[in-house]
């Protein structure tokens, strides 16, 4: 038989190079709590009631509570003279709530009413007061200092003569209030740079009004309180 002959030898494979590994991506931070609160939240509000102050069932009252149960961003003027109210007290008394608020919480809103509303236009045109920023305000149911129902006690507040050193305010008109036409609020506002917001038969906006905690007035808020 002959002689079978040899396989010829199976070559090894060569090894494959090797792949190379990729460099592992840098972590991408997480936003911390307090960042991300800040940029979520409504901003700080500042309470301006009227002559006498806001009582407790009044909206700007339940407003304050409703905010000081949440994030507590919210302060009430504190004036010497609710009673017999002197326009530079008011005046001041703004200036002090705003500054008891943290600049970290971002500029304030200013919610006025009534007398407060006077109060608030002549702060918010006062050149000073442009150290304070405010992001906004909300002004409802200014009285008129030349109508027959304006307080007597009040006769150093006077009607807005200058334009707003801030944007974003509103004035809100009721078309029957006892203490203030229509046309003569519109004035107001347009004297301020405000923008105007119309709300029909509403009398003075107040307790007496029946509107208890407006709930139409809190939506107009969320839109001026825009988030920071």
């Amino acid at each position: 038989m002959p002689t079978p002959t040899a396989r010829p030898a199976v070559p090894t494979p060569t090894a494959r190079p090797a792949v190379p590994t990729l460099a592992a991506r840098p972590a991408v931070p997480t936003p911390t709590a307090r960042y991300a609160a800040t940029v979520q939240r409504p901003r700080p509000w500042v309470i301006v009631p009227g002559i006498w102050n806001s009582d407790p069932e009044h909206w700007q009252s339940r407003w304050q509570a409703e905010r000081e149960a949440g994030d507590g961003l919210v302060v009430r003027i504190a004036p010497s003279s609710w009673s017999h109210p002197e326009a530079d007290d008011w005046h001041e008394a703004i200036t002090r709530a705003v500054l008891t608020l943290d600049p970290a919480d971002g500029p304030p809103v200013i919610v006025a009413h009534s007398l407060g509303v006077l109060a608030a236009a002549r702060w918010l045109a006062d050149p000073a007061s442009a150290r304070h920023p405010v992001a906004g305000a909300l002004l409802v149911a200014p009285p008129d200092p030349g109508g027959d129902r304006f307080p007597p006690e009040a006769h150093g507040f006077a009607a807005p003569t200058a334009r707003a050193a801030f944007g974003n305010v509103h004035l809100v008109v009721s078309d029957d209030d006892p203490y203030c036409s229509a046309g003569r609020a519109e004035a107001f506002a347009h004297v301020l740079g405000a923008t105007v917001h119309r709300i029909g038969a509403a009398q003075h906006v107040n307790v007496a009004a029946g509107v208890g905690y407006w709930a139409a007035g809190r939506a107009l808020l969320a839109t001026v309180d825009r988030p920071v």
